[in-house]
């Protein structure tokens, strides 16, 4: 009885792989056992780093807003520790948004917190 390979499945398999390779450098979008390695290192990278995006943000935001809290007076703890005894609702995300592009809008909540 002959070998049965399922050619066809290999092949899209491999496919698969070296089109998700497509734009890497040499052997890496060429060869198949290459390009396979270098896709899946480069998922493992993608999926740690959909998580790290999140830290590296948070980060951005915090020295955002410690800039401009120092520039009004105050430090970062110092206002967090203020908003949230005012209990205002606002993020992060919102007040290093505010602190760049709304400085008035930014001043008058840190007016708030400080009464």
């Amino acid at each position: 009885m002959p070998r049965s390979v399922n050619a066809v499945a290999s092949r899209a398999r491999r496919k698969r792989y070296l089109k998700a390779a497509k734009g890497y450098f040499g052997a890496r979008s060429k060869v198949y056992t290459v390009a396979k390695n270098a896709v899946e290192k480069g998922w493992g990278y993608a999926y740690r780093d959909r998580r790290n995006k999140k830290r590296v943000f948070r980060r951005l935001w915090i020295a955002r807003i410690n800039a401009a809290a120092r520039q009004n007076g105050t430090t970062y703890s110092r206002l967090m520790h203020g908003l949230t005894e005012a209990g205002v609702g606002l993020n992060r995300k919102v007040l290093a948004d505010l602190a760049m592009n709304h400085p008035e809008a930014f001043k008058a909540v840190l007016d708030s917190v400080k009464k």
